[in-house]
């Protein structure tokens, strides 16, 4: 639907999203369409008179989901020249603005060249440490950013596995709660080789991948210094277009350490425990099964 209300009062009594667009780029929008909504935000595009189109997210209550989601596409684009982020035009406690990108299909050569762009990504410029500068969120849940020089397993089973099984809990069993239990208790045998940080995209399902003609762009990030194998193992939890194609471009960049596939399911508890929070029980039977998994992998 498209609409231009000329800066009339938004529901939650605020500005008009063409206002608060406006005042934020300094350019007037002369065309705005709704795109539905997500999570607790709504999303739109937008043509400005200067000949621009932009996307944006808006959020009706004030929170920090979006300075994260600004802050860890900047940061993810420090990681060097082709990082495969978008630019963010601007960002307040309310409003997200990215440029326009039109998608087009997934193709085997684009995939190949987001092989070795994420491999650029995770290797290139690592951070000091694992987490991050900032407040975490992952959709609009929070996540533990604080800064830590690890090792990663305890840093993973402290500030992502632990407070998510605690809220969990309830769409759980007990032996279920048990069983994720151990694998905190056995994190450091089940982790395989020690890794350095890597900037990683923290949410990358396929979902978050923007397939363009040429490339695919990142988006929606809940970036941290984290373990490489993370986003990787996202990549596999729900399928992505070509996923052969990109591990094979990216293992040949930066090589992957032995028995990486044997732990896709360690890094994948995490956003299945995230589901189970947001989503309630019918995610527990894969969460619980991912715990197996990683239990049985056992080195």
């Amino acid at each position: 639907m498209a609409r231009r209300d000329g800066g009339q009062a938004s529901p939650d009594g605020g500005q008009a999203p063409e206002a608060r667009i406006e005042r934020l780029l300094g350019a007037r929008v002369e065309r705005l369409d709704d795109l539905g909504s997500s999570h607790s935000w709504t999303l739109h595009r937008a043509a400005l008179a200067d000949g621009r189109e932009v996307f944006a997210k808006i959020a009706h209550n004030r929170s920090g989901v979006f300075a994260a989601e600004a802050a860890g596409l900047r940061w993810l684009a420090e990681a060097g020249d082709g990082a495969p982020v978008p630019e963010v035009l601007g960002a307040d406690d309310r409003l997200l603005v990215l440029p326009w990108i039109r998608s087009g299909g997934a193709t085997r050569d684009a995939a190949e060249r987001l092989g070795r762009e994420l491999a650029l990504l995770h290797t290139g410029a690592r951070p000091d440490a694992f987490g991050a500068p900032w407040d975490g969120f992952i959709a609009d849940l929070p996540l533990d950013n604080t800064s830590d020089a690890g090792p990663w397993p305890r840093w993973y089973a402290e500030r992502r596995l632990e407070p998510y099984l605690r809220r969990a809990a309830r769409h759980l069993s007990a032996d279920g709660v048990r069983l994720v239990e151990r694998v905190l208790a056995d994190i450091d045998e089940l982790a395989g080789p020690p890794e350095q940080p890597s900037r990683i995209h923290g949410d990358l399902w396929s979902g978050n991948v923007l397939w363009t003609d040429a490339r695919a762009l990142l988006i929606d990030p809940a970036a941290h210094g984290g373990h490489r194998e993370t986003d990787l193992a996202m990549m596999a939890l729900f399928g992505t277009p070509h996923l052969d194609r990109i591990i094979a471009a990216y293992d040949e960049a930066a090589p992957l350490a032995d028995g990486w596939r044997a732990r896709i399911p360690l890094h994948q508890l995490h956003p299945l425990l995230v589901h189970v929070v947001l989503y309630g029980g019918s995610y527990g039977s894969s969460a619980l099964e991912a715990a197996r998994a990683a239990l049985a992998a056992r080195p």
